[in-house]
This record gives structure tokens, C-alpha cells and sequence, in this order.
């Protein structure tokens, strides 16, 4: 007998607000899975780039392979090293937190720079602390990658079941931008998750996530749709924020896969 609570799909996000990965496995790190969110597009004042003001963001694919990332952008293709960086670091701000993040090489800024139609740079996180996160809900300080806040979005199957029920449209978890897809019993109660562990990982969760227009944007074709947002805020909607997934962070490094129980 299959167990209620497993692991369905598995994606990583290496430049942030660029298309995802659907792995079947992964290692999990305290910054999130590993090559998750380690790079960043930031613009010529050094802000970063992303998918709210530049849908065209989700048209980049990433593929991993040989240590190489290949970015493919309609018929164009462009490949670097996973190691490789400049010397110089530059100072970012990731929403509130600062950031300390290396240029990857001048070549592969001319490349997105081309395609994004302005100066830009593709920049990587090298090391665990060089962003920290502070969760005003735990007055915990996490270190972080490049993602929006946490290491980890994790979404219930029934989530977006429940979801696709109520829109004439249909959508996919691709909106979501998940890391983790489990199958679950009821929508939402991936809210109310505590610790639990799959794989070699012990998770905790943090608080559900807000939703902003980003989900809007069909990953399928760059372009801005009314919802799900419209029908989520009427449901979802909790002190200004709609709620959408939730946010967790590893407790320890290790290795899970698609097919993982989830034991609580």
C-alpha cells in the first residue's frame, strides 16, 4: 500500500525567476537544494532582475549537465561552469537581506544582456552565510540562497487540486514555483506541517508563503493572466497576504527522491 504522504515532483531554480529543473532527486543543504537559486540576473545598479517585471525571464531554460549549465532562450544556447566565478564580490539586496555575490564571467553577462535587450549580470552565491535571512516569525536567523525568503517551498497535491477546481482555465504546479510537490489528503494542510522527514532530511516548516502577481505569469508562454491570483484572494486571503504553499528549511543535509514518504 502506497503511503498518503510522498514525494510527487522535485525542481530546482539555479538563476532565480529563470524556468525550473524537475529532478528526481536531490540534495538538500541549508541554503536549499543544491545549484537551487545560486545565481542571480541583477541590472546595471546592481538590483536583481525578476519575472514581476520581466515575464520574458521564464523563456530562459536551464539543464545541468557535466558541471555545465546550458541556458537555452528560443534558438539560442549559452553554457558556463557550475564553479566557475570572477574574483570581485558584489554587495545585492534580496528584498530586505544584503548579499554577497560574485559575476560568473563577462561573457555570459553579454549573453543575457543580448537577449534581456539591457546591461546585465549573471552573478552566483558562493557560500553558505553570505546571505542571512531572519524570520520575524521565529526570531531564528537562517542562512540562505537567492530565493525570496526561505530555502524551501513545499505544496500539497491537493492545493492545486482544490484550485483547479474552482478556475476554467486549468493551471500546473509550475506556477507555484515549488521545490517540493507532496501528495497530500486535504488542501492546505501542508500549512500545519511541523517537522517531518523524507529521504535522509529532517524539515521543519516556517509559515505559509504569500503569493504575489509573479503566479499570473504562464511559464508556458511568458504571458500575464488574471489568475489564479484573482480566485486565490478570495479564499486564500490572510492579513493582506494570499496564502499559497509553505516555507521550510532543512535541518540537515542529505539526499531524497520523487517516491519518498513523507513521515511525520
Amino acid at each position: 500500500m502506497n503511503a498518503i504522504y510522498s514525494v510527487k515532483e522535485i525542481y530546482i531554480y539555479p538563476i532565480k525567476s529563470l524556468a525550473g529543473i524537475s529532478l528526481a532527486s536531490a540534495k538538500a543543504e541549508e541554503m536549499g537544494f543544491e545549484n537551487d537559486r545560486r545565481w542571480i540576473l541583477i541590472d546595471a545598479e546592481n538590483q536583481m532582475l525578476t519575472q514581476r517585471e520581466h515575464r520574458v525571464m521564464s523563456q530562459f531554460y536551464p539543464q545541468i549537465s557535466n558541471e555545465k549549465i546550458s541556458i537555452t532562450f528560443q534558438d539560442q544556447k549559452h553554457e558556463f561552469s557550475i564553479d566557475e566565478h570572477l574574483e570581485n564580490t558584489i554587495a545585492v539586496n534580496v528584498w530586505d537581506d544584503k548579499s554577497e555575490v560574485v559575476e560568473v564571467n563577462l561573457e555570459t553577462s553579454k549573453w543575457f544582456s543580448q537577449h534581456l535587450g539591457f546591461e546585465c549580470k549573471l552573478v552566483k552565491i558562493i557560500k553558505n552565510g553570505d546571505r542571512k535571512h531572519e524570520s520575524s516569525k521565529l526570531k531564528e536567523t537562517f542562512n540562505v540562497s537567492l530565493a525570496d525568503g526561505y530555502p524551501y517551498l513545499l505544496i500539497g497535491s491537493k492545493s492545486l487540486d482544490f484550485l483547479n477546481d474552482k478556475l476554467d482555465e486549468k493551471i500546473t504546479i509550475k506556477r507555484f514555483r515549488p521545490n517540493i510537490v507532496v501528495s497530500t489528503e486535504n488542501p492546505h494542510e501542508e500549512d500545519d506541517f511541523k517537522t517531518f522527514t523524507i529521504g535522509e532530511v529532517q524539515f521543519k516548516n516556517i509559515k505559509p508563503c504569500g503569493r504575489c502577481v509573479m503566479v499570473n505569469n504562464d511559464p508556458e508562454n511568458g504571458r500575464l493572466k488574471k489568475e489564479p491570483l484573482k480566485t486565490l484572494s478570495k479564499y486564500r486571503n490572510v492579513d493582506n497576504s494570499v496564502l499559497f504553499g509553505t516555507n521550510i528549511v532543512s535541518l540537515n543535509s542529505g539526499i531524497i527522491s520523487v517516491g519518498d514518504e513523507v513521515i511525520f
